[in-house]
């Protein structure tokens, strides 16, 4: 079999999908030259995540990483949100194909631009290192 049953699931039962109307912070990644758009909202209060959203145009990879990723930041301090690494994703839907790891790269991606956004908007201070800039990312070198 080619997806676990986790993918399966979460790709045939994606949780927190839809939109924030008034986010806290948005976060778009991806390119349609690569079939993958991936958009993240977050509702933050008192730097917790109290809510996350998202809207993928992509694989079905890319919706059942955009799900996992949801639920492992939902309810979590913002600090913790950013240490969310792709690998992360892929454990916890029991592993993706190798051709697919793209997919869980935007998840971390996605979650990274959307707290960079709620950062901006705010005025906080951040570390600048934590939020690639996508001529550095790899999403599109690794197909």
């Amino acid at each position: 079999m080619l997806y676990s049953e986790k993918v399966m699931d979460h790709f045939t039962h994606p949780r927190n999908v839809g939109i924030i109307e008034d986010a806290d912070g948005v976060g778009e990644v991806g390119n349609a030259k690569c079939g993958d758009i991936m958009k993240i909202y977050l509702k933050i209060s008192d730097g917790i995540i109290t809510d996350v959203k998202f809207n993928t145009f992509g694989c079905g990879s890319a919706i059942a990483s955009s799900s996992m990723a949801t639920e492992m930041i939902k309810g979590k301090p913002i600090s913790e949100a950013l240490t969310l690494t792709n690998k992360a994703v892929v454990e916890a839907l029991e592993g993706l194909p190798a051709h697919k790891l793209h997919c869980s790269v935007l998840a971390e991606e996605a979650v990274k631009a959307a707290i960079k956004d709620y950062y901006d908007k705010n005025g906080i201070e951040y570390d600048k290192s934590q939020f690639p800039d996508c001529a550095s990312c790899a999403h599109c070198a690794i197909d």
